[in-house]
């Protein structure tokens, strides 16, 4: 009994031993001491910040003005063509033809007159069978007048008058670092602006689907996504500097920068394909690349130069005007006229201002000597002459039709046999009855005179592989 009494009272007087020191830590907090050395034994480091008001010219930048101008030019363009054909149980069972499917892109596109020119992206339109452009809440049916898939540009046309064409800026006077503006239709959304600055000019990107592409892009940073192509690039006045038509991305969507055709080349290609439904290349009858260390040491050139200025000639076509003027692979050429060429792109640009029958003064390096050669522009055919258009037009298959580079596209098909035989727009015969044919009247004849079963082979606006068979009574 004496030891539980001696065990309580032990522990009694432990608690508040305890419960002192738990007071005492509680009412006086503990302290610590940092010893500073020598903090004042130097000069004490003042940041060189300055201060001022707000940048008065940044101020100044409004775009409101820009826009406004731009919006009422920019319209939307549904593209309409045919994905393929869809079948179902029924139709294998009871040897139906299926159902055709049809796909619906959107783009952008730009009033180039009052009277119902609009310019556009070849992409935007290249597969359409059917075109409509939306403007004002109003829908219209869109006439093709021409592409160029070298400049990757389009002219439609729609029946109206007393539109607001943009106004034309040049692409020449614009500067690295200056405020642009895009206009158009980024994943549907329409009359969407963005801002950013001209980033670089004279960019070969390689995204130009052609035999001879002329790229010379606007870089920008202004956001452009899938939808602006064919839209507007205007300067902070509200002119026109450039064509949206390409960006550089792994997402498929804006990550940095965008590209615009300068709209000096829209000028040349548009009034060419308004009159004469084709872009009037003009060929130098050479093939040029960059003039760099790599190239000069392929072509077995001196690499040892303080500078590499000039584009070199790479190849020379036979019988071109290149070769008749007296060039040759490895020549350096540094000037067309008066201006100065120091890359293949601004080579490019300068001969897309031209025209077949054109002559231009040519100045180049050979072996350390300076030389001077007046070309003579050509045209595809090799001929200094203008290329025209050859549309034939024929009431009994109702359609027109055209020389092509695979065989003969039929399109603005109305009521005759095409329609009746179900050929879509924009179709390309490549044979018919397994028979090559390149020449329209050649279609012509042939279905003036045959009769019975046919095997027509050929492609349809998207580029696939389209057979069809039916039988002519």
């Amino acid at each position: 009994m004496l030891r539980i009494v001696q065990t309580v009272v032990v522990a009694f007087l432990a608690g508040l031993a305890g419960a002192w020191v738990y007071s005492s830590s509680q009412s006086e907090p503990k302290t610590e001491e940092t010893s500073l050395v020598n903090l004042d034994s130097g000069p004490v480091y003042q940041p060189n910040v300055v201060i001022s008001a707000p940048n008065a010219s940044m101020d100044k930048v409004d775009f409101t003005a820009a826009a406004s101008r731009t919006i009422p030019s920019v319209v939307y363009i549904n593209s309409i063509s045919q994905s393929g054909v869809s079948y179902t149980i029924y139709d294998m069972l009871f040897g139906s033809s299926g159902e055709k499917q049809m796909q619906v892109s959107s783009g952008s596109g730009v009033i180039f007159t009052a009277d119902g020119y609009i310019v556009t992206n070849n992409h935007v339109v290249e597969t359409a069978e059917r075109i409509e452009v939306l403007y004002n809440k109003k829908v219209y049916a869109a006439e093709l007048v021409g592409t160029d898939p070298s400049t990757d540009l389009a002219v439609l046309k729609i029946k109206e008058t007393g539109l607001p064409a943009i106004n034309l800026g040049q692409s020449s006077t614009l500067g690295v670092g200056e405020w642009v503006v895009a206009v158009g239709n980024p994943f549907s959304l329409t009359s969407t602006v963005t801002v950013g600055i001209v980033s670089a000019k004279g960019r070969s990107i390689n995204v130009v689907a052609d035999k001879f592409p002329i790229e010379s892009f606007i870089q920008t940073d202004a956001a452009i996504n899938p939808g602006n192509s064919g839209g507007a690039l205007v300067n902070k006045n509200g002119e026109l500097v450039g064509i949206n038509t390409a960006i550089l991305s792994r997402t498929g969507s804006y990550t940095g920068y965008a590209f615009a055709v300068p709209v000096d080349i829209v000028k040349k290609v548009v009034n060419d394909l308004i009159k004469y439904g084709l872009h009037q290349k003009a060929f130098f009858g050479a093939e040029v690349v960059e003039y760099d260390f790599r190239n000069a040491e392929k072509l077995k050139l001196n690499t040892d130069v303080k500078e590499f200025k000039g584009v070199l000639v790479a190849s020379i076509t036979e019988n071109g005007s290149a070769q008749q003027a007296g060039l040759k692979p490895g020549d350096i050429i540094t000037r067309l006229n008066q201006t100065e060429v120091n890359s293949r792109s601004t080579f490019e640009e300068e001969l897309s201002y031209r025209s077949p029958g054109e002559k231009v003064n040519v100045t180049y390096q050979r072996e350390g000597a300076s030389k001077t050669a007046e070309i003579t522009l050509l045209n595809r055919n090799g001929e200094s002459s203008i290329v025209k258009r050859k549309i034939f037009s024929d009431a009994a298959v109702g359609a027109n039709l055209e020389a092509v580079d695979y065989g003969v596209k039929v399109f603005r098909i109305r009521d005759g046999l095409f329609r009746k035989i179900g050929i879509p727009e924009n179709y390309t015969i490549i044979s018919i009855n397994r028979k090559r044919v390149k020449d329209p009247q050649e279609v012509i004849d042939f279905f003036e005179k045959y009769k019975g079963r046919v095997f027509l082979y050929g492609i349809n606006s998207s580029k696939q592989e389209y057979p069809m068979q039916f039988y002519i009574q």
